[in-house]
């Protein structure tokens, strides 16, 4: 049998495997990703945000971390108003974007801001996925911005997707969409 026609014959039995239920691999993320509280209050001048999140966690996400894989999370924050006869005035569009990693050497889960670069390690993996989940004082937008006459929403929503992997692995896994998730958006009215 030739060779090319082998190695078609073998991706035609993994395509096959990957579209039969029972045969796929749990979902890495599996588990609930909400937020849980949030508010927002003025601090000298600037709006700050406090919120409380609960990330998946597995074994199968301890596991692929220590295989290599980074994993990147998304927090967005959006403070706009309603307008009813045009688009919604949009105060403030932010993403605040964090990634985890797996140190071999140090065996500790390395957490650092991917706009900051300033840098944690923890560990565990719930303890990393703990402090993730704990935000604190976030300054989202100006006090001056927003028009104390008027009515201000907050919207709020977490996601986690793969980030970086090593090429062995990216190759297995290009076609998965099992790495990215997000919550639903947390909302609610800016009291000041």
């Amino acid at each position: 049998m030739h060779p090319v026609t082998t190695l078609f014959r073998l991706a035609l039995a993994l395509m096959a495997l990957a579209v039969v239920p029972g045969a796929r691999a749990e979902d890495p993320l599996d588990g609930e990703l909400e937020i849980r509280s949030a508010y927002a209050v003025p601090s000298h001048g600037v709006i700050e945000l406090t919120a409380r999140i609960v990330y998946p966690q597995s074994e199968q996400l301890s596991a692929s971390l220590k295989d290599g894989i980074t994993l990147s999370f998304d927090l967005e924050c959006i403070v706009s108003r309603h307008r009813r006869l045009w688009l919604d005035a949009v105060a403030a569009d932010l993403v605040r974007r964090r990634e985890l990693s797996y140190h071999v050497v140090t065996d500790r889960y390395l957490l650092r801001d991917a706009d900051g670069g300033a840098q944690e390690s923890f560990p565990t993996l719930a303890a990393a996925l703990a402090s993730l989940g704990q935000v604190e004082e976030w300054p989202v937008v100006v006090d001056s911005q927003l028009r104390s006459d008027e009515q201000w929403q907050i919207a709020l929503r977490a996601g986690v997707r793969r980030g970086h992997m090593p090429d062995a692995l990216r190759m297995l896994m290009f076609w998965s969409d099992a790495w990215h998730r997000t919550s639903d958006w947390y909302t609610w009215t800016l009291v000041r």
